[in-house]
Protein backbone atom coordinates (compact mmCIF):
# COMPACT_ATOMS: atom_id res chain seq x y z
CA UNK A 1 0.00 0.00 0.00
CA UNK A 2 2.58 2.34 0.91
CA UNK A 3 4.27 1.82 -2.68
CA UNK A 4 0.80 2.18 -4.15
CA UNK A 5 0.43 5.45 -2.07
CA UNK A 6 3.63 7.13 -3.09
CA UNK A 7 3.17 8.49 -6.59
CA UNK A 8 0.31 10.85 -7.74
CA UNK A 9 -0.27 7.90 -10.13
CA UNK A 10 -0.78 5.17 -7.27
CA UNK A 11 -2.59 7.47 -4.99
CA UNK A 12 -5.28 8.28 -7.79
CA UNK A 13 -5.21 4.80 -8.54
CA UNK A 14 -5.65 4.08 -4.94
CA UNK A 15 -8.14 6.67 -4.55
CA UNK A 16 -10.39 5.17 -7.17
CA UNK A 17 -10.43 1.31 -6.25
CA UNK A 18 -11.81 2.62 -3.04
CA UNK A 19 -14.34 4.44 -4.88
CA UNK A 20 -15.51 1.91 -6.66
CA UNK A 21 -15.51 -0.30 -3.24
CA UNK A 22 -17.98 2.43 -2.05
CA UNK A 23 -19.88 2.64 -4.73
CA UNK A 24 -20.96 -1.14 -4.48
CA UNK A 25 -21.79 -0.18 -1.07
CA UNK A 26 -23.93 2.05 -1.52
CA UNK A 27 -25.76 -0.38 -4.12
CA UNK A 28 -26.21 -2.33 -1.46
CA UNK A 29 -27.07 0.10 1.71
CA UNK A 30 -30.15 1.12 -0.58
CA UNK A 31 -31.46 -2.33 -1.43
CA UNK A 32 -31.78 -3.18 2.39
CA UNK A 33 -33.02 0.02 3.18
CA UNK A 34 -35.46 -0.17 1.06
CA UNK A 35 -37.07 -3.08 2.19
CA UNK A 36 -38.31 -0.68 4.99
CA UNK A 37 -40.79 0.79 2.36
CA UNK A 38 -41.99 -2.81 1.78
CA UNK A 39 -42.67 -3.91 4.96
CA UNK A 40 -41.08 -3.99 9.01
CA UNK A 41 -40.57 -7.90 8.79
CA UNK A 42 -38.59 -7.68 5.89
CA UNK A 43 -36.40 -4.93 6.99
CA UNK A 44 -36.19 -6.01 10.61
CA UNK A 45 -34.77 -9.76 9.55
CA UNK A 46 -32.29 -8.04 7.14
CA UNK A 47 -30.89 -5.56 10.07
CA UNK A 48 -31.24 -8.63 12.28
CA UNK A 49 -28.89 -10.39 9.78
CA UNK A 50 -26.67 -7.42 9.27
CA UNK A 51 -26.23 -6.50 12.50
CA UNK A 52 -25.43 -9.90 13.87
CA UNK A 53 -23.40 -11.93 11.42
CA UNK A 54 -19.61 -12.18 12.17
CA UNK A 55 -18.49 -11.87 8.91
CA UNK A 56 -20.48 -8.79 8.43
CA UNK A 57 -20.07 -6.81 12.02
CA UNK A 58 -15.97 -7.70 12.17
CA UNK A 59 -14.54 -8.42 8.85
CA UNK A 60 -16.78 -6.08 6.31
CA UNK A 61 -17.51 -3.58 8.33
CA UNK A 62 -14.02 -2.67 9.64
CA UNK A 63 -12.93 -2.79 5.63
CA UNK A 64 -15.63 -0.89 4.89
CA UNK A 65 -14.66 1.66 7.82
CA UNK A 66 -11.22 1.82 6.67
CA UNK A 67 -12.25 2.62 2.90
CA UNK A 68 -14.31 5.46 3.67
CA UNK A 69 -11.54 6.96 5.87
CA UNK A 70 -9.10 6.20 3.20
CA UNK A 71 -10.92 7.98 0.52
CA UNK A 72 -12.00 10.75 2.20
CA UNK A 73 -7.96 11.28 3.13
CA UNK A 74 -6.33 10.75 -0.19
CA UNK A 75 -8.66 12.88 -1.59
CA UNK A 76 -7.78 15.69 0.49
CA UNK A 77 -3.73 14.51 -0.03
CA UNK A 78 -4.35 14.75 -4.13
CA UNK A 79 -6.15 18.39 -3.72
CA UNK A 80 -3.38 19.67 -1.63
CA UNK A 81 -0.31 18.46 -3.67
CA UNK A 82 -2.40 19.56 -6.72
CA UNK A 83 -2.73 23.33 -5.58
CA UNK A 84 1.61 22.97 -4.29
CA UNK A 85 2.03 21.74 -7.91
CA UNK A 86 0.49 24.73 -9.60
CA UNK A 87 1.05 27.69 -7.09
CA UNK A 88 0.41 30.47 -9.51
CA UNK A 89 -2.89 30.14 -11.81
CA UNK A 90 -2.69 30.39 -15.15
CA UNK A 91 -3.44 33.67 -16.82
CA UNK A 92 -5.79 32.53 -19.17
CA UNK A 93 -8.10 30.16 -17.96
CA UNK A 94 -11.73 29.83 -18.52
CA UNK A 95 -12.80 27.15 -15.77
CA UNK A 96 -16.36 27.15 -16.81
CA UNK A 97 -15.57 26.00 -20.46
CA UNK A 98 -12.74 23.89 -19.38
CA UNK A 99 -14.47 21.36 -16.73
CA UNK A 100 -17.39 21.04 -14.98
CA UNK A 101 -18.30 23.15 -11.87
CA UNK A 102 -18.59 19.65 -9.91
CA UNK A 103 -15.25 18.59 -11.25
CA UNK A 104 -13.42 21.15 -10.00
CA UNK A 105 -15.38 21.28 -6.17
CA UNK A 106 -14.98 17.78 -5.46
CA UNK A 107 -12.93 18.47 -2.46
CA UNK A 108 -15.75 20.78 -1.64
CA UNK A 109 -18.58 18.28 -1.80
CA UNK A 110 -16.65 15.42 -0.41
CA UNK A 111 -16.49 17.73 2.53
CA UNK A 112 -20.13 17.86 2.96
CA UNK A 113 -20.56 14.58 2.28
CA UNK A 114 -18.07 13.37 5.23
CA UNK A 115 -20.02 15.63 7.36
CA UNK A 116 -23.41 14.10 6.89
CA UNK A 117 -21.80 10.85 7.05
CA UNK A 118 -20.85 11.77 10.61
CA UNK A 119 -24.60 12.59 11.08
CA UNK A 120 -25.46 9.48 9.96
CA UNK A 121 -23.24 7.16 11.71
CA UNK A 122 -24.21 9.47 15.11
CA UNK A 123 -28.06 8.50 14.10
CA UNK A 124 -27.38 4.85 13.33
CA UNK A 125 -23.70 3.30 13.82
CA UNK A 126 -23.13 4.97 16.88
CA UNK A 127 -26.76 3.39 18.71
CA UNK A 128 -26.23 0.54 17.37
CA UNK A 129 -22.76 0.16 18.89
CA UNK A 130 -23.84 1.26 22.36
CA UNK A 131 -27.10 -1.09 22.46
CA UNK A 132 -25.19 -4.61 21.30
CA UNK A 133 -21.18 -4.18 22.97
CA UNK A 134 -22.08 -0.92 25.51
CA UNK A 135 -25.22 -1.39 27.17
CA UNK A 136 -25.21 -4.99 26.07
CA UNK A 137 -29.19 -5.71 25.50
CA UNK A 138 -30.78 -8.42 24.15
CA UNK A 139 -31.84 -9.15 20.41
CA UNK A 140 -34.92 -7.41 19.59
CA UNK A 141 -36.17 -8.43 16.33
CA UNK A 142 -38.72 -5.94 15.79
CA UNK A 143 -36.19 -2.94 16.74
CA UNK A 144 -34.74 -2.30 13.49
CA UNK A 145 -37.75 -0.45 11.54
CA UNK A 146 -39.00 1.02 14.58
CA UNK A 147 -35.60 2.89 15.08
CA UNK A 148 -35.30 3.82 11.27
CA UNK A 149 -39.15 5.10 11.45
CA UNK A 150 -38.57 7.29 14.30
CA UNK A 151 -35.21 8.88 13.28
CA UNK A 152 -37.24 10.65 10.40
CA UNK A 153 -40.37 12.36 12.86
CA UNK A 154 -38.56 15.69 12.63
CA UNK A 155 -38.58 17.31 8.67
CA UNK A 156 -35.43 19.15 9.45
CA UNK A 157 -33.83 15.81 9.80
CA UNK A 158 -35.43 15.06 6.63
CA UNK A 159 -34.56 18.23 5.36
CA UNK A 160 -30.95 18.00 6.07
CA UNK A 161 -30.53 14.31 4.76
CA UNK A 162 -32.52 15.62 1.25
CA UNK A 163 -29.74 18.34 1.27
CA UNK A 164 -27.02 16.00 1.99
CA UNK A 165 -28.41 13.15 -0.79
CA UNK A 166 -28.33 15.65 -3.52
CA UNK A 167 -24.64 16.83 -2.16
CA UNK A 168 -23.78 13.74 -2.67
CA UNK A 169 -25.19 12.84 -5.98
CA UNK A 170 -23.29 15.75 -7.19
CA UNK A 171 -20.77 14.23 -6.40
CA UNK A 172 -21.28 10.90 -7.61
CA UNK A 173 -21.99 11.99 -10.80
CA UNK A 174 -18.35 13.25 -11.61
CA UNK A 175 -16.90 10.87 -9.29
CA UNK A 176 -18.19 8.03 -11.07
CA UNK A 177 -16.63 7.89 -14.37
CA UNK A 178 -13.60 9.45 -12.65
CA UNK A 179 -13.34 6.85 -10.51
CA UNK A 180 -13.05 4.46 -13.63
CA UNK A 181 -11.01 6.57 -15.77
CA UNK A 182 -8.33 6.34 -13.00
CA UNK A 183 -7.89 2.93 -13.13
CA UNK A 184 -7.60 2.92 -17.03
CA UNK A 185 -11.20 2.22 -18.72
CA UNK A 186 -11.13 4.66 -21.35
CA UNK A 187 -12.05 3.92 -24.64
CA UNK A 188 -14.31 5.33 -27.40
CA UNK A 189 -16.43 2.18 -27.24
CA UNK A 190 -17.28 1.80 -23.75
CA UNK A 191 -16.32 5.54 -22.09
CA UNK A 192 -20.12 6.69 -23.22
CA UNK A 193 -21.21 3.70 -22.01
CA UNK A 194 -19.53 4.54 -18.18
CA UNK A 195 -20.52 8.37 -18.23
CA UNK A 196 -24.43 7.18 -18.94
CA UNK A 197 -24.04 4.74 -16.28
CA UNK A 198 -22.28 7.29 -13.80
CA UNK A 199 -25.34 9.57 -14.79
CA UNK A 200 -28.02 7.19 -13.73
CA UNK A 201 -25.89 6.00 -10.94
CA UNK A 202 -25.87 9.81 -9.25
CA UNK A 203 -29.55 10.29 -10.05
CA UNK A 204 -31.13 7.01 -8.60
CA UNK A 205 -29.21 5.89 -5.17
CA UNK A 206 -29.70 9.57 -3.69
CA UNK A 207 -33.59 9.45 -5.03
CA UNK A 208 -33.68 6.21 -3.44
CA UNK A 209 -32.42 7.81 0.03
CA UNK A 210 -34.25 10.79 -0.67
CA UNK A 211 -37.55 8.21 -1.00
CA UNK A 212 -37.30 6.44 1.73
CA UNK A 213 -36.82 9.34 4.05
CA UNK A 214 -39.56 10.87 3.10
CA UNK A 215 -41.25 8.32 2.79
CA UNK A 216 -40.96 7.51 6.46
CA UNK A 217 -41.84 10.92 7.60
CA UNK A 218 -45.26 11.06 6.02
CA UNK A 219 -46.18 8.09 7.26
CA UNK A 220 -45.61 9.02 10.43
Amino acid sequence: MAGLTSSTIGRKYAMALSAIFLLIFLVMHLSVNLLSVFGEDAYNNASQFMGYNPLIQFVMQPVLIVAVIFHFVMGFVLEIKNQKARPVKYESNNPSHNSTWMSRNMIISGAVVLAFIFLHMYDFWFHEMNYKYIDGLPIEESRFWGDLHAKFADVWRVILYVISFILLGLHLGHGFQSSFQSIGARHPKYTPVIMALGKWYSILIPAGFIFIAIYHFVTQ
